[in-house]
Order: structure tokens, then sequence, then C-alpha cells
């Protein structure tokens, strides 16, 4: 609720006005709002029978009272105490108090120098104003005397909003026109003159703002016999001395166009009205003093550019300003820069304050401090570090703007020339720095955009011949990083030549590990040579390169890659057993965020062949990488570093070959493997490994022989994945496995691993869904799809989540978990797995153009299971099409790529699609023989799956030609496909 006294009364509920009738319950409703507190009865019948009182003057105003009652909102509640009524709502309820204390802050953040704060303060007060204060109850002296007040506060706070913008560096428009009706109704105050007068002054209209004073004065000594104020003569004096002229300051117009910092600019010039000192640090490159001038352009004020790399010593850069300013030389060029300034309204732009830091620190403090009207905006690699100053990083430039400014100066060479996606990884790969960028375009004077972006490898022998007005800093790449590298401490260039093996983002404790202290990473960061961002720190990647340069140059590039790889090492080995727990999400956000750093320690352990660490490496994170589901890269990274000589401890090779098995497992690769089997499987991890290797080459009885032993270990996740492993063979072999994956279910359930606690429900669903049991399924997948969005991004089995729910017959659920899936950042695989069951659905529904489409987005899919799956889906399309030769090829290729997977389910989904095509095709009694052959792959009918159910409906009537193929064992009904 809100009660409006500024203007006639109102009161508002939300968006709706509430009606409170009558002269009186008005009158008494704004008494109560304008007192804060109680109101005795007396002076509430005073305040609204000011003439008369009535003959009971305590019973009409309780009837008053009950009327206003009913009338407010149920937020209003009007109190009786001993001393009389209370209006109890917050203060803020009455516009009246928000104006007030707007308009005391404005005023406060005016005389503070915080000149845009003060406008939108004041303006903020001001727009609350809907008339005249009270206008239906000016007849009551109390209301007349509030408004009288209010007016007055009014008035002050508008002259406080227009010396806000006056005293700003930016413009303003239409201020003369407002000043001179506001004295047209108050003509002798001298505020208002003034500032006229100054508006005047700042429109270059010096001879109206005479006449302004001469009118002024006149009227003063003919109605007063008085002169005006010794401010406003001080004013008047130096226009007549020609000291308000303007001067236009020295910020020359661009020559080229300005991209992407539309939002900086303005934030710039909003951080500058609202502060004396704002420092633009960002890295060498990134483009500050293009930010400043173009700042600069926008302001109202003088402002001159101070190019500080010109001034030879550090003691010189008063002369250096003055100079810039076109002062004379004199014997203390600080006085008269604070002589010059005392009075101006001006903006200084100091650039490139690095390399003489301490003297500009101490030489703007002292302008600051003198000259009340200047303001300064800095351009430096770190802070001043002074009072008052405010700080405003300048980032490089979204992919975007970079690719346009790539464009238009490659145009300046290259009149024709037309933007790639190569201009966008050119951009990237230089950290869409802006300096990088054009120093790149130019080179289309003399090669190809190709060879441009293949030479970027070595980008500080390419990036030269910057223009030739640039400071020299300025015009190679690699001069620009050298100027940042030369201002650090040596103790600081170490650091950074050390933290440049970092390949992405890293936090201290790892800039520790190899010997980087935290005071170091703070220096480096001041210094604009590393960001800071959420806890960790990260070097642009040309920064990068040229510490690496440096490290190699030295010799001890090697060394540092060493300490990186056995930081990683130990984070990697720390954080595995915790994969297997209920800290699991914890430490999976943690590997994460590495994994970045864990590509090149692997990268620099196979590069020297330190086979030690790469094994080490690949045992500690073969279950990361399970989880991630990235299967096939995880495979074949591990393939290749099984395959690498040198004497590694065996139980870490096993471990190893563990991760690779898991992974090759999901990734449809098993059949491929060739690792040696293990002698003895007299522990969990080589009974593990055995019993995968037993499913590949299909000795499925070996296998689960081989686990029986170990299947009550003491750890629960071990049991688990042992019980899991168990659950393929039997299945593999046509058996039941639902005991074995409800023992992995409970494992895992206890030890609080979600991925694999996840993945065994997804199994046993499917199982259950196979076996006709619906709702069983659905209630099980309703749990894995909880434990699925804990892992959130961890989750690489989201797709086969939704892939069990279309067998359930649980469709809508499973579209809208696809959909889901696609609008994430989802790993390869689940993409193409999304799609694949997203055209099944589409076809389902007899969108076969919505099908295409989805199966057009990866007809590329090339890993065995997704390639399957794709063959599958384009052989059901064409089928549904008619296009029985091209759905029988497609068919064809599933199935031959799907009888070198162990797994029956897929080779089951591929048979149901041979029986589609028969049954189209006009052969009901194959196509129900071949249903059936399904289902003895299976194990199960799987009656809920869309098409299954369909084709079961379709030849109801060839029922025996199904019991036949679904009376085959799997061994003959993996014959009976291939022969189809």
């Amino acid at each position: 609720m809100r009660i409006e006294v500024l203007g006639p009364l109102r009161v508002v509920d939300g968006d709706r006005v509430v009606g409170v009738g009558g002269v009186r319950s008005r009158a008494l409703l704004a008494r109560l709002a304008l007192a804060g507190s109680a109101v005795s009865a007396h002076a509430l019948v005073a305040a609204v029978w000011p003439e008369q009182s009535p003959k009971h003057p305590e019973a009409a105003l309780h009837s008053l009272v009950s009327r206003l009652r009913r009338a407010l909102p149920d937020s209003a509640e009007l109190r009786a105490e001993t001393a009389g009524y209370r209006l109890d709502v917050p203060a803020e309820t009455i516009d009246a108090v928000r104006f007030e204390r707007s308009a005391d802050r404005g005023r406060r953040a005016l005389r503070a120098g915080r000149l845009g704060v003060a406008e939108e303060l004041l303006t903020e007060a001001l727009d609350l104003w809907r008339g005249e204060p009270l206008a239906d109850l000016a007849h009551l002296s109390f209301a007349a005397a509030a408004a009288a007040r209010w007016t007055e506060i009014r008035l002050g706070a508008v002259e406080d909003r227009i010396e806000a913008m006056l005293a700003g560096p930016t413009g303003h428009t239409g201020l003369c026109t407002e000043l001179n009706q506001l004295l047209a109704d108050h003509p002798l105050r001298e505020r208002l003159r003034e500032l006229l007068i100054r508006a005047l002054i700042a429109d270059g209209e010096q001879t109206a703002a005479l006449s302004a004073y001469e009118d002024y004065r006149a009227a003063l000594a003919t109605d007063l016999g008085a002169d005006p104020g010794p401010e406003l003569r001080r004013l008047h004096l130096r226009l007549l001395r020609g000291d308000t002229e303007r001067v236009a300051g020295n910020v020359r117009a661009p020559l080229t166009s300005f991209f992407g910092r539309a939002v900086d600019r303005r934030q710039v010039v909003r951080r500058l009205r609202d502060e004396r000192l704002v420092t633009l640090v960002g890295p060498g490159g990134v483009g500050k003093t293009r930010l400043a001038t173009e700042v600069g352009a926008d302001l109202a004020v003088p402002v001159w550019l101070v190019e500080l790399a010109a001034s030879a010593r550090p003691d010189d850069l008063p002369r250096t300003v003055a100079a810039a300013l076109g002062l004379r030389e004199s014997a203390d060029a600080t006085a008269g820069l604070v002589e010059f300034l005392a009075s101006a309204q001006t903006v200084l732009i100091f650039d490139g304050c690095e390399h003489v830091i301490d003297h500009a620190a101490q030489l703007a403090a002292e302008l600051l401090g003198r000259c009340p009207r200047v303001r300064i905006l800095a351009t430096s690699r770190e802070p001043l570090g002074i009072s008052g100053e405010t700080l405003y990083p300048v980032s490089p430039l979204a992919p975007g703007p970079a690719v346009r400014l790539f464009t238009e100066r490659a145009r300046a060479v290259q009149p024709a020339f037309v933007a790639t996606d190569t201009v966008d990884r050119i951009c990237r790969r230089l950290d869409c720095l802006p300096l990088a960028i054009e120093l790149a375009a130019v080179r289309l004077r003399s090669m190809s955009i190709d060879a441009l972006a293949a030479g970027l490898d070595d980008r500080f022998r390419l990036l030269t011949g910057g223009s030739r007005t640039a400071p020299p800093r300025h015009r190679t790449l690699r001069a620009v990083v050298a100027w940042s590298w030369d201002l650090l401490t040596d103790t600081e260039r170490a650091a950074a030549d050390r933290l440049a093996v970092f390949p992405a983002s890293f936090t201290s404790a790892a800039a520790e590990s190899i010997c980087v202290p935290k005071e170091d990473l703070y220096a480096l960061v001041d210094k604009s040579l590393l960001d800071y961002v959420d806890g960790r720190y990260r070097m642009l990647d040309t920064v990068r390169e040229f510490g690496l340069d440096r490290l190699t140059t030295a010799g001890t590039l090697a060394a540092a890659r060493a300490a990186h790889a056995t930081c990683f090492l130990e984070l990697a080995e720390r954080a595995e057993p915790y994969l297997r727990g209920t800290e699991q999400l914890s430490w999976l956000t943690c590997l994460a965020g590495e994994r970045h750093q864990f590509d090149a320690a692997l990268a620099f352990s196979r590069d020297t062949a330190d086979s030690v660490t790469a094994v080490r490496l690949g045992a500690a994170l073969g279950q990361f990488w399970a989880v991630h589901g990235d299967h096939a890269e995880a495979a074949g990274l591990l393939s290749e570093i099984l395959c690498m000589p040198g004497e590694v401890a065996p139980d870490t090779r096993l471990r190893a070959t563990a991760g690779y098995l898991l992974n090759a497992l999901f990734a449809g690769s098993l059949g491929t493997i060739s690792v040696p089997r293990p002698v003895r499987a007299c522990d969990p991890v080589s009974a593990f490994v055995f019993a995968l290797l037993a499913l590949a080459d299909g000795a499925l009885d070996d296998g689960i022989d081989v686990l029986e032993p170990h299947l009550r270990h003491h750890d629960p996740w071990t049991r688990g994945m042992l019980w899991f492993i168990r659950a393929l063979l039997r299945g593999a072999a046509g058996r039941d496995s639902r005991g074995d994956l409800i023992a992995a279910v409970d494992c895992f359930r206890v030890c609080g691993e979600r991925w694999a606690w996840s993945l065994s429900l997804m199994s046993l669903a499917h199982v259950s869904s196979t076996a006709g049991d619906a709702d069983a399924a659905k209630a099980m997948l309703d749990e894995a799809a909880r434990l699925s969005r804990e892992l959130g991004t961890h989750d690489g089995q989201r797709a086969w989540l939704a892939m069990v729910r279309i067998d359930a017959g649980d469709v809508e659920t499973a579209r809208t978990e696809l959909t889901d899936l696609l609008a994430c950042d989802a790993a390869s695989h689940e993409y193409a797995l999304a799609h694949i069951s997203l055209a099944d659905l589409a076809r389902y529904e007899g969108d076969l153009d919505a099908a295409r489409i989805h199966l057009g987005s990866v007809a590329d899919a090339a890993q065995p299971p997704e390639r399957a799956l794709y063959a599958a889906g384009a052989g059901y399309l064409a089928a549904a099409t008619g296009e029985f030769d091209t759905a029988a090829r497609y068919l064809g290729e599933a199935r031959d790529i799907a009888c070198t997977l162990p797994d029956l389910p897929m080779l089951a989904h591929v048979a149901v699609g041979l029986a589609d095509l028969a049954h189209r095709g006009g052969r009901p009694a194959q196509a129900s023989e071949i249903l059936g052959v399904a289902h003895a792959l299976r194990g199960g009918p799987n009656s809920g799956h869309p098409d299954v159910a369909r084709l079961t409906r379709a030849l109801r009537e060839f029922r025996a030609d199904y019991r036949r193929g679904s009376a085959l064992d799997p061994a003959d009904a993996l014959e009976r496909v291939r022969m189809f």
C-alpha cells in the first residue's frame, strides 16, 4: 500500500487506487499519515473540523475513524491508543517521506562529488510529485503548512539536480529553458540565477550570461537595495576576465571504427560522473587507450590526453602533463598545473601509467587534492593504489565484436574480404585482444587467411608491423607483452614464467605446488598478467605463449612441466577413492575443473616417454572418465597409455587396465581390445579385468566363475561393481540377471556412489520392462533420474536413461529429458543418442520430416554404439517411408555392428527393425518370427516399447511364428538374425 500526498491525496493498493470518500475522512487520513506517530483526539478534531467542533467531538471522531478503517486496505492498521490514534504503516508508505529521504541522500551525494548518483537520486525524488501537495485539502491549515514545506524542499532538490548536471563531465540540454521558467516564479532566488549563468556559460553564451547577471543586479538594487552575493560576484568577475571560456582539449578524432565497447563506454562515463579518479586496468593490447579516448569524446568538458610513456624520466611527469596541456615551461611544473586547473572543470586522461606508477599516483593525488573540479581517467596495467581510486577492468572483446573488428581491418587491405569461421578461430586464439587482431588482419596483405591461422603457432614472429604512429610498445605483439614483463620484479617474472605451464585456469594451491606463492599471484593479478574469476586464476593464451617462450629459451620448460604433471597426478590419486562414495559430487566437480590440466600432464608424460606417470594418471582417472561419459575418447587414450614401454608397478597397470576395459565396455569397443589376461584373479581388480575380457571373448561362464569368490568383498562399491559385471555376463548368456542387478543396486545404495547406482537401476529397469513389468521399471527410472539430477553435468548416461524410459513406454517423460539434454552442453555421444531417440519419437507420431531432421543432425556418428543406433533409426525411417532397399541396407549395417558388441538388447532393437521391414514388405509370418527372435535375444517381450507394441498388435494372427522365434536360445537367435 502507498499513501500519496505529493498531489491530491491518493491511496494505492498494488495497482488499484482505493477510494477514500469525504473531505473529513481524507483530512483524517492525511493528518495521521503526516504525523508518523500517535495523534491526540483533540488535535485530530481541530485538524478535521477547524472552524467549529461537532457537539460530541469524541463520538464524531470515532465514527469517522470507523468509516476510514472500512475504506483502507487490510494492510493498513488504524490503531486506537491511550494518546489518541495512530496509522501503523511503514514510513516508506508515504511518498513524502520517500521524497525527503531521496532528496537528502542526493544532496549529500552532490556534496561528496558523486554527481551521477546525486542526479539519479534527485530525479527519483522529483518524479514522485504529481501536482500541488494535498491540493484537495489546501483549505486546511495543517495541509497548507506541509505543502509549503515540501514545495521549498522540492525547489532545493531541483537546484541540486541542475547543479549535479552542470558539474558533471557529460553533456546537458534544456537547462536554460528550465531555469528561466523557475526564475519567472522566483526572480530573486540567487542560487537559481547563478545556475542559469553557469548553464549559459556551458552553452558558450557568455554575452547572455553577462546580461543575466546585470538583470539580477538591477532587480536586487531596485526591489531590495542589495547587491549579489560573493559567489555570484566572483563568477561575474571570471566572466569579465574571460576565464570561463571553454578550451577544447587535445583528444584527436579516431581514424577507425570502434567495436564492442558500448556498455563499457557508458559505464566508464557514469563512473566519471560519480568518482574523480577512474583507472582502466587490463592487459596490454586490450584497448584501454582507445576506450579512454572514446569516453573522452562523450564528455562535455575539456579532455586532455597525456601519454605518460613519453616521459623520459619518472620525475619529469609534471612537465609531460604540462606540455600536453600546452602550458609554458616553468621551474615548478606542478604549481603551474595546479594554477591552470584550480577552477577548471577538466578531465585528464593519464595513459600508460604502469611504467611510472609511483610518480603517476603521486601527481594524481596532488592534482585531485588541489583542483576540486578536475577528474582523472587513467589507463594502466596495474592500479595507482591511492585513496578514492575506482578500478574499471577492461576485458578482451566478445567473439562477435572481435570478428567484426578483424573483418573491417582486413577490408582495409583486401576490400573484397569476407569473414569465415576461420576468422572466429583466429580471434579466439588471439584471446580476442583488439591489438593482436589488428596486427593479424593487416597480415592478409601478404598471406591467405588459412596461412595466417596456421602461423599463429608462432604468433610473436608473425604479428609485427603495427601502425608507424603507434608507440613502440604497440607495434608488435611481442613488444606488447614484453612491456608488461619488463615492469615485473625478478621474483614476479619468474613466477609468471612458471605459471605459463597451466593451459587453463588454476587454483592458488596448484600454483603453490610449482613454487609460486600467493603473494606473487596477487601481484600478477594487480599487474593484469592474470585474471581472477570465481576463485581461480587464468593467464591469457598470448601471455602464456610468451612465458613458454621464455621457459624454452632459459632451458627450464621441461622442469616446469614436470612440476605441473606431479601436481595434478597427486590431485588425481588423492581424489580417486572419493569417487566411489558419498563425497563423489564435490570431487567430480574438483576434477572436472582441472580436465585441461590433466590433459596437459598426460601429454607431457607421453611426450617424455614417462610411462610411470602416464599409467598412474590413467589408473587414477579411469573412473572419472567413465562417469563423465567420454568413453570412446577415454578408452583410446588409456589404450595408448598402456602401450607405452617401460616398467610400471603391476597393480598400477592393472588398475589402468580396469579403467580401460570399463570405458571400452560403454564405448562398444570391448570386442576390439588386446590386453593381456591376468594370470590369476586373486583380487577384485584382476577378477574384474578377467571377467570383462571373458565378456569380450564370449567365455561367459569363465567370467562368471572368476567373480564368484569376490562377491562378498568388504567394500560395498567393489561388491556392487562385480555384481554389475556378473549381470552383464549372465545377460549376454541369455540368463536372468535380475538378482545380480538387485544386489548391485543394494551395494551402491550403501556406499552412496550415484553414477554406478543410477547405472544399475537403469539396467534393472530395462530388465523389468523387457519382462513386461512397466510399473516397476518406471519407479526405478524415477529413482535413477533423481540420482542423475544430483550428478548434473557429471552424468554421462542421461540419454540412456531416456532410452530405457521409451522401452518402458514412458514416452513423454523421455521426450522431456532428451529435449533438456540437447539444451545443455552434452557430450558428443549423448548428443547423438538424444537425436536418434527423438527421431524415433517423431516417427511414432507420424512426423517423418522431424525424424529425418533429427537423424540428419548425427549422420556422421562414428562410434560403434551410436553408429549402430543411427543406422537402425535410419532403417526404421526408410521402412516407414516405403524405401525398403534403403531400409534393408541401414538395418544390415546396424546388425553387423551390433553383432560385434556384447550387447544383446541392441541386437534385439535391430531385430525389431528387421521385423518391421518384413511386415511392411508383406511377409507377416517372417516378421512375427523375427519379433520372437528379438524376445529371445533380450530375454523378454519388451511389450511397452512403441515399435514392439505396434508390431505385436499387427501380427497377432501369427503367434505361432512368434513362439518359434522366442523359443531359441541366445546363440541360435543371434545366428538367425545374422541370416536374415
